[in-house]
C-alpha cells in the first residue's frame, strides 16, 4: 500500500463514496439515519483539500481507500471526519491518517487534537479512547466544540449518546 499523502481535487468524489461506505455498518447497530447521512458535499472536501488539510491513504493503485480532513476549532486541530473503506478495516489505516495529522498539527505549533464522536459506538469513542483520546466534560468543552456540537445535535445526531474527545499532542502515542 502507498503512503499518505495529500488529497487532491480529483479525489473528492472517492472520498464520499469512502463515507457512504463506512457508513454502512451503522445500520448494522440499529442507527440507520446515519447509514444513510450524505457524505460531506464537494464544495466541503475542497475547502480542507485546498487548505491542505485532507489527507489519503491510497491503494496500490493511487485510489484512496481512507481519508482524514482536519479542521481547526479553538486554536486546536479537530477531526471533523476520518473514514475508512470497510474492505480495508483491521489495518490501522485510520490510525496511521491520525498519526499523520497529528504530526501536522505539531509542526503548525498546536497543543491539542479533538473530535466528536458516538461514546458508544466500538469503532468511534471506545476506539479513540483506546488512541489516547479523553472524554470532556461540558464545561471542558470549548466555544467552538460547543458550536459544533449544537450543528450536530441540531442534525439529529444527539439521538445517540454523543461527547467531545481531546488528546495532547505531546502525549500522542505513535504507531
Amino acid at each position: 500500500m502507498r503512503k499518505i499523502r495529500r488529497a487532491t481535487e480529483a479525489d473528492l468524489p472517492v472520498l464520499q463514496d469512502i463515507e457512504r461506505a463506512a457508513g454502512k455498518p451503522f445500520a448494522d447497530i440499529g442507527m440507520q439515519s446515519v447509514a444513510d447521512d450524505d457524505p460531506p458535499p464537494l464544495p466541503t472536501l475542497r475547502e480542507f483539500q485546498r487548505a491542505g488539510r485532507a489527507w489519503v491513504r491510497p491503494d496500490d493503485t493511487d485510489t484512496p481507500i481512507a481519508y482524514l480532513v482536519l479542521g481547526l476549532v479553538d486554536d486546536n486541530a479537530h477531526i471533523d471526519q476520518v473514514s475508512v473503506d470497510p474492505e480495508y478495516i483491521g489495518h490501522r489505516i485510520g490510525k496511521s491518517l491520525i498519526d499523520h495529522a497529528v504530526t501536522w498539527s505539531k509542526a503548525e505549533g498546536l497543543q491539542a487534537i479533538t473530535l466528536t464522536t458516538f461514546t458508544e459506538v466500538p469503532w468511534n469513542g471506545p476506539y479513540y479512547e483506546r488512541l489516547g483520546f479523553r472524554y470532556l466534560t461540558l464545561g471542558q468543552e470549548t466555544p467552538g466544540l460547543r458550536d459544533l456540537r449544537a450543528a450536530e445535535s441540531a442534525h439529529g445526531l444527539d439521538r445517540w449518546p454523543r461527547a467531545c474527545m481531546r488528546a495532547e499532542l505531546a502525549d500522542w502515542r505513535y504507531d
